[in-house]
């Protein structure tokens, strides 16, 4: 059987963790990670496959450490909370520049999580007393092109919204990952 391996980065508290325990079945008391692996057996076209699923400390205590689980990925999720403006931007700054730096033809898809806060009134309220807002689907859609993302997809833990199409997604993208071989180009002399 083969095996995908599934890395997930993004800072700390943005639901990173409780996105794989409800996705792999696991409940419990959440406990912050230096990484805890996971494996589920999914069927692609008839065929089973093994998902390692690779959770990664997004805090910068674990720097150094979190690179280690990096060999060997077949596809990334970048995450970051769509109601956390500073994890977004820590995509850009951060997560993506770490990835591509340590596995630059792996492929990634950046997820927007806890999308069930977006219509939290406690949420706004907090956001809107700091003059900020949730990060916009159109928004997440435009920075995964911008960072050449696979993808760019949403989902809620608490609700299970979401949450089988992203694994969905990155099972394609490990599968057929996209074509990273410079195109030639024909020089009439």
């Amino acid at each position: 059987m083969q095996t995908i391996k599934l890395v997930v980065v993004g800072d700390g508290d943005t639901g990173k963790q409780a996105l794989l325990m409800t996705y792999t079945g696991h409940n419990g008391k959440q406990m912050p990670t230096v990484f805890d692996n996971y494996a589920v057996t999914v069927m692609i076209g008839g065929e089973a496959y093994t998902l390692g699923i690779f959770d990664t400390a997004g805090q910068e205590d674990f720097d150094r450490l979190r690179p280690l689980s990096y060999p060997q990925t077949d596809v990334f999720l970048v995450c970051f909370s769509v109601v956390s403006l500073s994890s977004f931007k820590n995509v850009t700054e951060k997560w993506v520049p770490e990835i591509s730096h340590h596995c630059p033809a792996t492929p990634f898809l950046l997820v927007g999580t806890q999308v069930h806060l977006r219509d939290d009134s406690d949420t706004l309220k907090k956001l809107a007393q700091s003059k900020q807002q949730a990060v916009t689907f159109t928004s997440g859609e435009k920075l995964a092109r911008e960072l050449k993302a696979v993808k760019y997809v949403e989902c809620s833990a608490e609700t299970e919204e979401g949450l089988k199409n992203v694994f969905d997604e990155a099972i394609l993208a490990a599968l057929e990952p996209p074509d990273t071989k410079p195109k030639k180009h024909c020089i009439l002399l």
